[in-house]
């Protein structure tokens, strides 16, 4: 008999109906239920960062590119290091 459906199918529908319903339940929640009451103050305040943060922030950066650069230039250009291994085999006739 042919499978209609695969096993992959039934998961993705199984993953979505459930989502689909803690979604609803999400919604569903009443959020006036109970008597609250609710204050807001408002504050601002500017976050300034120091120029050496910066400056720090960018060495550390520029390290970490010319360091992954080193590491990747040996094996990009063919000069790994190898190892020259010379092999001699005498043979001898006897007739």
């Amino acid at each position: 008999m042919k499978k209609i459906f695969s096993r992959q199918f039934y998961i993705f529908l199984f993953s979505l109906v459930s989502l689909t319903l803690k979604r609803a339940l999400v919604f569903a929640q009443d959020s006036t239920a109970g008597s609250s009451t609710t204050s807001s103050t408002t504050s601002s305040s500017t976050t300034t960062v120091q120029p050496w943060m910066w400056i720090t922030g960018a060495v550390v950066l520029l390290i970490i590119i010319i360091a992954l650069l080193k590491g990747n230039s040996n094996t990009s250009t063919g000069t790994a290091h190898t190892d020259k291994v010379t092999y001699t085999k005498t043979t001898s006739s006897e007739d």
